[in-house]
């Protein structure tokens, strides 16, 4: 019994010390986004403001299609990458002058807002859906 009680809290520990790292990972990143850049501003900071600058452009059509486009996504993720993958497609229709945010600026955005290392499950979901990439197929060639 004294063995088996051991092995227990040997287990547990292990197990505590894994949640406690994969915490601390996001936590790290989290606080890595938080930083000023050069410029002053954080990557957070930045995202705020696209969303907040294109707010107006976005139509009833667009809305919808950014909830396609995160759908993908698991659930407990799914509000973090909305915000951040808005604020590439409000960054590009800003860029762009643009009266209202189009589906063209979306996967554009999209595109952009996603790494590389997805970019093989980014494909499979545009093409399972339908959505004509090819305008930006460009954006999606990396240097491997």
């Amino acid at each position: 019994m004294n063995t088996f009680f051991m092995w227990f809290l040997v287990f547990w520990a292990f197990v505590l010390l894994a949640f406690m790292s994969v915490g601390g990972f996001f936590m790290f990143r989290k606080f890595m986004k938080v930083l000023p850049m050069a410029d002053g501003k954080s990557k957070l900071d930045w995202q705020n403001h696209y969303v907040d600058a294109s707010r107006h452009l976005w139509s009833d059509d667009a809305k919808s299609f950014l909830e396609t486009l995160v759908s993908p996504v698991p659930g407990p993720f799914r509000d973090i990458a909305r915000h951040s993958i808005a604020a590439k497609i409000g960054q590009v229709a800003l860029e762009n002058n643009a009266t209202e945010v189009t589906r063209s600026h979306c996967i554009h955005g999209y595109i952009l807002a996603t790494p590389p290392r997805d970019y093989p499950s980014l494909i499979t979901f545009l093409t399972q859906h339908q959505i004509d990439y090819s305008p930006f197929s460009h954006l999606l060639q990396t240097n491997k």
